[in-house]
């Protein structure tokens, strides 16, 4: 990571996913926009990869429609708990 995450502190959004990010095992974006009324995930994640975090990209299936959709974790903070 470098000094470019104080940036993201004038972006309250992406500040909020961050820390859903460091605290949780991942965020989809119906959690996102249950949390925290972002409606459009992807861009926040893009914003905080540019910053050089190591967000990780899964597929999974949510719901009765087997609905197949985008998780995002940082790994290294998760990996030691799977």
């Amino acid at each position: 990571m470098n000094n470019n995450l104080n940036v993201i502190e004038s972006t309250s959004q992406t500040s909020q996913i961050l820390r859903h990010l460091k605290e949780c095992q991942g965020i989809t974006q119906a959690e996102a926009l249950s949390f925290y009324g972002c409606s459009r995930l992807a861009p926040r994640i893009h914003e905080l990869r540019k910053m050089g975090l190591p967000i990780v990209t899964e597929r999974i299936v949510v719901g009765r429609k087997k609905k197949n959709v985008a998780r995002y974790s940082l790994p290294s903070l998760t990996d030691g708990q799977k």
